[in-house]
């Protein structure tokens, strides 16, 4: 096992991969340390497996301008990955809406996303006594098992070396400004810079580390995992804007995912308020599915989607920004020298998100 890096990047998810992959541009040694038995096997894998095209946030124009200048880039760069084999559709409800029909054609025109009136064979779908108006937009999804398969090759032949089952204490400053990551087995690996690309435990590496824990929010969220009629699908289906739903498929386990704006979040904590580890939290709690609570209030909306059949529930750790709480933005968070010289954090609320992580990185690392 080698016990020296130029680069050590704490996190074996999407964000970790691809980072490893920047910076073995850069230096000679990188390694990738990772908790679990493989790479993007947490929040990586357990979520909507959506391609944002910015759609999904009109209370926040920079998130969604964002996602919609990164998506031609992503879904280039993982091609393979990609699904698009399946029509979605944006729908606006008549009450409790945060947007109307009209503002929601405005806004994507503004940030320069496709949309059109969706045909009346989808339209039929739902109940228009509650819907005002349906589109048809350009919005992907993409499948994690793909896309590890694409990350674990490029990481092999760039040389970057990745450790699995090896999970991080902490992280403390040795000689010669170097950091040492200490790993729970005993080991310690030097890193000139150390990446804490750990999402969710962001803040618990920090704590056993002594040092200052940055202001998160977490939620455990359920992700309902069905199989939905024939009619639905080919569709991927998001209610908006405000206490509904989506439903959006699912390519790994061809499926669909069902997602409830009230009913996915089943608890949450805001950090360094209360903080605790939150996998250990995840793993201890006894969780009841709100699936049938999910399945009530979509079919108000869409009738068919009652003979969806449920499979079974993924739970996972939803960390966001806690600023971000009113207008649901997703902006990254990169701090640099966090506690430690050449010590970084960083967290990004969604895949494409990739990109805004790079030039941040890119504008602090490789400045000179």
């Amino acid at each position: 096992m080698k016990t020296d890096a130029d680069v050590v990047i704490i996190g074996g998810g999407f964000f970790g991969c691809v980072l490893a992959l920047l910076m073995r541009k850069h230096f000679e040694n990188v390694i990738v340390v990772e908790e679990g038995n493989n790479l993007l096997t947490r929040a990586s894998y357990i979520n909507q497996a959506r391609i944002h095209n910015g759609y999904h946030y009109p209370r926040s124009f920079m998130t969604a301008y964002r996602s919609r200048v990164n998506f031609p880039q992503f879904t280039s760069d993982y091609k393979k990955a990609v699904v698009k084999d399946f029509e979605k559709v944006y729908a606006i409800t008549k009450h409790q809406s945060k947007i109307t029909a009209r503002q929601f054609v405005r806004f994507c025109n503004k940030i320069g996303a496709f949309i059109k009136p969706a045909p009346d064979s989808i339209k039929r779908l739902f109940d228009n006594l509650l819907i005002e108006e349906v589109f048809t937009v350009r919005e992907y999804a993409f499948d994690a098992l793909i896309l590890r398969k694409m990350l674990k090759n490029k990481l092999f032949k760039s040389g970057v070396t990745v450790y699995l089952n090896k999970q991080v204490n902490k992280i403390y400053q040795g000689k010669n400004d170097r950091l040492m990551v200490s790993l729970a087995d005993g080991k310690e690996i030097k890193g000139k810079l150390v990446f804490n690309c750990t999402y969710s435990r962001i803040n618990h590496i920090l704590h056993n580390s002594g040092l200052p824990l940055v202001p998160l929010k977490h939620e455990i969220t359920e992700m309902a995992l069905i199989g939905v009629p024939d009619k639905l699908k080919k569709l991927g289906i998001t209610v908006m804007d405000g206490p509904f739903f989506s439903t959006m498929p699912f390519p790994p386990e061809n499926l669909h995912t069902l997602s409830h704006v009230r009913y996915t979040p089943h608890t949450s904590w805001l950090e360094p308020e209360c903080y605790k580890d939150p996998y250990l939290y995840l793993d201890n709690l006894k969780i009841e599915t709100n699936f049938q609570f999910m399945i009530r209030d979509a079919q108000r909306f869409i009738p068919t989607i009652a003979e969806a059949k449920y499979v079974r529930s993924l739970y996972e750790i939803k960390t966001t920004l806690p600023e971000n709480e009113l207008d649901d933005g997703r902006p990254i968070m990169f701090k640099e020298n966090h506690g430690f010289k050449n010590l970084f954090l960083v967290l990004g609320g969604k895949l494409d998100n990739i990109y805004d992580v790079i030039t941040a990185i890119e504008k602090s690392v490789f400045k000179d």
